[in-house]
């Protein structure tokens, strides 16, 4: 474990430059070596006067960017030992910040099913609460986002715009704020893995995902919520299963 502790911290900057790195730089830094496994779980982070040479700053700020860094779950501190890499399961995914750094090193197996696992928690309940709880004017918005799905001329980004949108009014019907909130916090990687998976090329996939998207729309919109709950399982799971396809034919994320 010693020898991680002198190890430097990779970053695209010279020494030079990281003494003009700004705070949140220097978190985002030390944040992307723990997820890229540079410092992998229970490893100890180099030394306070090691990390201070590295990136020119002073103790105070350090002590600040680890502060930031446990608050996000990722270290933790204790005297005499030195700052310690925190397993996995304690990492706060949630953290906007986490999120977006995880997306930029690349979504591997491993983490899209943690995705899917969570979205398979959480958005089939937000469906059958949004049958029973939805407004004319929510229904409204779903329904004239159903009508852009069917819309000529999609690309990757603007199809998986609009299949988020979706999916956030869902969450937002539901009444219920914390599945709103939890759909919020992964925005970024719903989008990513949207963007990715969107079947623009495939004119029989692209119809047979507006029509899916529609049985759901059109459960809530009947106030049936187990039919609703149901379908949003199937577009999950046939997410689940083109993802994995692509994965097949050597594209989308890399295999853990």
């Amino acid at each position: 474990m010693a020898q991680n502790r002198y190890r430097p911290i990779r970053t695209t900057a010279t020494r030079t430059a990281g003494a003009r790195m700004g705070q949140e730089q220097i978190v985002r830094a030390m944040g992307v070596a723990i997820l890229r496994g540079d410092y992998p779980e229970g490893a100890l982070l180099p030394a306070e006067a090691d990390l201070m040479a590295q990136f020119g700053i002073s103790r105070t700020v350090l002590r600040e960017v680890l502060k930031t860094l446990a608050a996000k779950g990722l270290v933790v501190s204790k005297t005499r030992v030195g700052t310690k890499v925190r397993a996995q399961v304690d990492w706060n995914m949630f953290d906007s910040d986490l999120l977006g750094w995880r997306i930029d090193l690349g979504m591997d197996l491993r983490f899209l099913n943690s995705l899917y696992e969570i979205r398979l928690a959480v958005e089939p309940a937000a469906s059958a609460l949004a049958a029973l709880r939805r407004s004319d004017e929510s229904l409204a918005r779903m329904r004239a986002l159903i009508d852009e799905f069917r819309q000529p001329g999609h690309t990757r980004s603007t199809f998986a715009e609009v299949d988020l949108a979706l999916h956030l009014e869902i969450a937002a019907a539901s009444g219920n704020p914390f599945m709103r909130s939890v759909g919020a916090i992964i925005e970024a990687a719903l989008m990513a893995s949207f963007v990715d998976s969107a079947p623009v090329a495939d004119q029989t996939r692209l119809s047979h995902s507006t029509e899916d998207h529609a049985a759901i729309v059109e459960a809530i919109a009947k106030g049936d919520a187990t039919a609703a709950a149901a379908a949003m399982t199937a577009v999950i799971e046939d997410g689940r299963k083109n993802r994995a396809l692509l994965l097949q034919q050597g594209s989308g994320a890399k295999p853990a």
